[in-house]
């Protein structure tokens, strides 16, 4: 450990009685040896190994989760198509309120990464406890404010009436599910920090297999409607957050929760603030996108809302790996720049690159190949609901390797904290490439459902191709500044 890294754990020796009593007030904060070993290993290790050990447990828990969705989806058409059409509507609606935790999460795990690469480890402690106490706060205030008003918000969200009078209930219940999903997105974010990828997958296979088993009860043996499908998900919510408080209970340690080390200063809080600010825009907006997205589709049919959610569904099945390897990745950009490796953080980014096409392109070709036997299993057993499903997805899987190039640059972006970057691009691939694009073509033309399809195509290639050209001006920018780094004058 250097002096500095030293200077920053809190020490029981003082060099006088004020200064002993002052240090047994702070939190101590020390690193695991296994905290200490990652930390090393990041800094120094061959990047290829240190992107795999710390990403690809992290794509797996995101394509889990996707196949968690598309079995959620399964269950919800047992029930009635209409049902899996008022799931895939709600579902946007609670994923942009879910967007405040995850945004908050985000912006926040850059800096506790970046303090830990540095070796401050007291600042650490208190941005890990402050980020919980942030939570609480958050998720209380949406409780009280949407509870007694969900109807009413979901018509200001445009929600078809039918939807409303299904799923009112199930959003109330998804509701808290939201919340308990701030607490555990932070408490994900953290053991991504400190490198703890498998820890977050294992415990992610608990979740899920609870969560789908608890389903396959209450709507295969039970036959309960859509409202037991959100309780399904606060219980599952629930174990991932009791691991989480068993986790961050140990005392002492850098990553664990204290309620001393909870801290309002400027120091502690304002850099989190300030890089989650845009990345919740960013998120909330582009759920906000898709929401209006799904408004507009209902011109088609109620159906279609239902088959749209499908094919993104399926689309996830190639971008959900790369968002393992785009999260992975910024923490492993962010704790390089922390440590003053700026070339190991762009040769990172360069490794997560090649591996988040080659994702998109293996996925893409997969699930064009097996499309008819996958759209099946959601159709329900009605062949136009069926094609629906495979005329929209045709479309919008050539966007797989595109969103591969975003992926990566996002995590460019995200591990040096250009957050309001991020913002543009994803605020442009909602409300420049998506909305406008499908208004057109539902005034100018006569396509019906399959715009669906051409908007998702045209939206993602966009994206891919805006994402590149501001990575390339990025990287050209950052290297500039190191140029002038290097050449100036000690």
């Amino acid at each position: 450990m250097t002096p500095q890294e030293t200077a920053q754990v809190s020490s029981p020796y003082a060099q006088s009685p004020e200064q002993k009593k002052a240090a047994q007030q702070q939190p101590q904060a020390s690193l695991t040896q296994k905290d200490e070993a990652f930390r090393e290993f990041v800094r120094t290790g061959n990047m290829w190994r240190v992107v795999f050990y710390v990403c690809v447990p992290l794509a797996l828990y995101q394509s889990l989760n996707q196949l968690f969705k598309i079995f959620d989806s399964m269950m919800a058409s047992h029930i009635g198509a209409s049902s899996v059409s008022a799931v895939a509507y709600l579902s946007q609606i609670n994923l942009m309120l879910s967007s405040l935790g995850g945004g908050l999460a985000v912006g926040a795990s850059i800096k506790i990464s970046e303090a830990y690469g540095a070796g401050d480890f007291l600042l650490v402690k208190r941005r890990v406890s402050s980020l919980f106490a942030l939570c609480g706060i958050l998720g209380g205030g949406l409780l009280l404010l949407l509870i007694p008003t969900a109807p009413q918000f979901l018509r200001l969200a445009r929600t078809p009436e039918e939807f409303i009078a299904e799923g009112t209930q199930y959003f109330i219940l998804d509701l808290i599910g939201i919340v308990l999903n701030f607490f555990n997105s932070v408490y994900i974010a953290i053991e991504r920090a400190r490198g703890n990828s498998r820890r977050i997958l294992y415990l992610n296979i608990g979740v899920i297999l609870t969560k789908l088993g608890l389903t396959a009860l209450f709507v295969y043996v039970l036959d309960s409607g859509i409202n037991m499908i959100a309780a399904a998900t606060i219980l599952s919510q629930s174990l991932l957050l009791a691991a989480a408080c068993w986790n961050l209970s140990r005392k002492g340690n850098a990553f664990s929760f204290s309620l001393r080390a909870i801290s309002l200063k400027r120091r502690v809080i304002r850099p989190m603030l300030l890089l989650s600010f845009p990345v919740i825009i960013e998120k909330m907006a582009f759920s906000f996108g898709k929401v209006v997205i799904n408004s507009m589709s209902t011109v088609y049919s109620a159906l279609t809302v239902g088959a749209l959610g499908i094919s993104n569904n399926l689309g996830g099945i190639a971008t959900n790996p790369q968002n393992g390897f785009q999260e992975g990745g910024s923490a492993i950009i962010s704790q390089c720049l922390g440590a003053g490796e700026t070339e190991r953080a762009l040769k990172a980014f360069r490794c997560i690159l090649i591996v988040c096409l080659g994702i998109g392109a293996f996925f893409m070709t997969l699930t064009l190949l097996f499309l008819d036997s996958i759209s099946g299993l959601f159709a329900g057993g009605n062949p136009a609901f069926q094609e629906m499903i495979c005329s929209i997805y045709r479309m919008e899987a050539l966007g797989a390797i595109p969103l591969g190039a975003n992926a990566a640059v996002m995590a460019l972006l995200y591990g040096f904290g250009k957050t309001k970057v991020t913002l543009l691009i994803n605020f442009s691939r909602v409300f420049v490439f998506r909305i406008p694009v499908l208004w057109a073509l539902q005034t100018f033309t006569t396509l019906g459902d399959v715009s669906l399809g051409i908007v998702m195509a045209v939206s993602n290639i966009s994206t891919g191709l805006m994402a590149l050209a501001i990575g390339w001006s990025t990287i050209r920018q950052i290297r500039a500044q190191q140029k002038t780094l290097n050449t100036s004058p000690v």
